[in-house]
C-alpha cells in the first residue's frame, strides 16, 4: 500500500495539471506579470516519516504559489511548522491556478485516491471574482466535503472575503457560505484564512492578489493551529 501511494504521491503534478480545463484558467494579473520574489533563507525540508498521514491542500492559486518557488507556498511551510510542533504530515499540494469549486469538485474524487488523513479546502476566490453564482458555490462545497467524510477524511475548510466592490449582498452572502457549510457538515474551519494578507499591499505581489513569501508566512500561521488539531484528534 506504501508503495502505492508514493507512486500516486509522484504522479500527482503531472496529473493535476492533465485534468485543467477551458473553466480552470488563471484569472488574469493586474499589469504586467511579476518577476519570481527572491527567496529568504527556507529552513530544510523536514524528514518525514513514511507512516506519516497524507495531508492534501485542495485550493487554487493560493495553495499552488503562483510566481513562488514550491517549498514558499503556505503548504509547505505549514508542513515544516507543524513538523517542529511534533506534527509531521505527507504532503500533497493540490493547488491549481484558476482552479473553481467546479474544477475542485471535479478532482476531488481522483485526490482522495492518495488516502487522506485530512484534506484542507481553500477554494473559492476564482468563483466569486468571476461572479458565480452563490447557490453554485455552495452545491460544490457541499460536494467536496461530502466526498471527504464518505473517503474516512477529516476537512479543513479554508473561509475566504471578497472586496467590498463585489456589491454588499453578494460579499455579504458569499462570506457567511463558508460558516454555514462547514457546520453543516461537520468540517473544521478557519473563518478568513488570509487575515493580514488579504488587501495589505506590502504581503503581495505587484498583481495585489497573489502573495509574497512573507504572505505565505503568514497564511501558515493562520492555518497551522487547526490543521494541528485535526491531525491531533486523528492520532491512534
Amino acid at each position: 500500500m506504501r508503495l502505492r501511494t508514493a507512486r500516486l504521491l509522484l504522479a500527482l503534478p503531472v496529473l493535476v495539471s492533465a485534468c485543467r480545463d477551458s473553466s480552470d484558467l488563471p484569472l488574469p494579473s493586474v499589469g504586467d506579470e511579476p518577476a519570481r520574489v527572491p527567496a529568504a533563507a527556507i529552513e530544510p525540508a523536514p524528514e518525514i516519516p513514511a507512516d506519516a498521514p497524507v495531508v492534501v491542500f485542495l485550493g487554487d492559486s493560493l495553495a499552488a504559489g503562483l510566481h513562488l518557488a514550491p517549498d514558499e507556498a503556505f503548504p509547505a511551510v505549514v508542513q515544516r511548522l507543524l513538523a517542529k510542533r511534533g506534527h509531521p504530515f505527507r504532503l500533497v499540494n493540490a493547488g491549481v491556478s484558476g482552479s473553481t469549486t467546479a474544477a475542485g469538485l471535479a478532482r476531488t474524487d481522483w485526490i482522495l485516491t492518495q488516502e487522506p488523513a485530512v484534506v484542507v479546502i481553500g477554494l473559492g476566490a476564482n468563483d466569486g471574482f468571476r461572479g458565480i453564482a452563490l447557490e453554485e458555490i455552495e452545491r460544490n462545497l457541499r460536494g467536496i466535503l461530502d466526498k471527504v467524510r464518505k473517503n474516512g477524511a477529516r476537512a479543513l475548510l479554508l473561509g475566504i472575503r471578497l472586496p467590498p466592490n463585489y456589491g454588499k449582498q453578494y460579499v455579504e452572502g458569499f462570506d457567511a457560505l463558508y460558516a454555514r457549510v462547514a457546520k453543516e457538515n461537520g468540517a473544521a474551519l478557519v473563518p478568513y484564512f488570509m487575515k493580514g494578507v488579504g488587501g495589505v499591499p506590502e504581503m503581495n505581489l505587484p498583481d495585489g492578489i497573489h502573495p509574497t513569501p512573507e504572505g505565505h508566512r503568514h497564511l501558515a500561521a493562520n492555518v497551522e493551529d487547526a490543521l494541528a488539531k485535526l491531525l491531533d484528534s486523528g492520532a491512534g
